[in-house]
């Protein structure tokens, strides 16, 4: 019994060094992550996903070390936790951090121009730029008032204005009644 409880509770090596490791191992993947870029983050592929539970596995005795305690392992968890946590409060309070840690959304299509230069940069592909306006009921580039790729890797799609019939007869009503009023205007004014 007096070996089990050693097991679980019984920490091999000391709690700053636990703290440190957990803090340094998070930040690394963080930062990993961020390089690895927007366009990562919100379409994770099956490669994406095998890629981050191998880090996951290759990080783990980063954090733990030789420690295989219970406790040791919730010591790191807690920390990781908290460190996220802290993370989150902090970006809520300063937009310059937010704006380091998780970057600015970026324009790919602006008045119906695809911004090649910023596919490139962002890694998105046309193919990819192209299903999300159709995911978002737009057919065509050309219909595109914005399209921006957001810091969480999604691609939000603001259509143009559409311009239809009723809306050019209204406005062409409008022209025609301040064209009257004008005149009408103009017609008091000589009488008086």
């Amino acid at each position: 019994m007096n070996e089990i409880v050693t097991n679980l509770f019984h920490m091999t090596e000391p709690w700053p060094e636990k703290i440190i490791r957990s803090v340094a191992v998070y930040f690394f993947v963080y930062v990993a992550l961020r390089v690895a870029g927007k366009r990562e983050l919100g379409h994770a592929s099956t490669a994406d996903l095998i890629l981050l539970l191998l880090i996951s596995n290759t990080v783990q005795n980063a954090i733990i070390g030789d420690d295989m305690t219970l406790i040791g392992g919730l010591v790191g968890a807690t920390v990781l936790l908290a460190l996220n946590k802290g993370i989150v409060q902090w970006g809520y309070h300063s937009h310059r951090f937010t704006r380091l840690v998780e970057g600015v959304p970026c324009d790919l299509i602006r008045d119906g121009e695809v911004l090649t230069h910023m596919l490139l940069r962002e890694k998105v592909t046309i193919q990819e730029l192209a299903a999300a306006c159709r995911e978002q009921g737009v057919a065509d580039f050309a219909d595109v008032r914005r399209a921006v790729l957001e810091t969480n890797g999604t691609i939000s799609v603001i259509p143009k204005e559409p311009v239809d019939a009723l809306t050019e007869q209204l406005n062409q009503m409008e022209a025609t009644l301040r064209e009257l009023l004008r005149r009408s205007d103009t017609e008091l004014a000589r009488q008086s």
